[in-house]
């Protein structure tokens, strides 16, 4: 049973680095500038863009190979948290015309909570590197 739970973990936590990571980069391949201007439109201050940038791309990367999934699941629920808050609150759960709803982000938020708060996974490079003898 317990290896279902790490191969579970696994599972969420490859889609959401990856799903981080091409958010990043698409973030870099359509001009930070124009992520700069989006921030500045909506209040957020435009050197915030950049650190999102690097959460998505550096963290996805991270998550990918279970290198700090908690610090890393922590930064991205916060971004979540701000992405919902801001942006997609207000066009509704599932959205209206052009605008998208937040019920990805939420899901992208609930699976970052639970990794966040799950063991390290056996499949994580975190369980190598800081592995006890209690894991054995």
């Amino acid at each position: 049973m317990a290896k279902k739970h790490h191969i579970g973990a696994l599972i969420l936590r490859l889609f959401l680095g990856v799903t981080f990571f091409i958010h990043g980069l698409a973030k870099v391949q359509g001009g930070l500038s124009n992520t700069v201007g989006f921030f500045e439109s909506i209040g957020i201050p435009g050197f915030m863009a950049y650190i999102v940038t690097f959460i998505e791309l550096i963290g996805g990367i991270a998550m990918i190979v279970g290198l700090g999934t908690r610090i890393i699941s922590i930064l991205f629920a916060l971004i979540m948290i701000g992405a919902i808050g801001t942006v997609k609150f207000q066009a509704g759960f599932m959205g209206t015309g052009q605008a998208s709803g937040y019920e990805f982000d939420l899901a992208l938020l609930v699976i970052s909570i639970h990794l966040m708060i799950v063991n390290r996974s056996m499949f994580a490079l975190d369980h190598v590197l800081f592995r006890s003898k209690q894991d054995d």
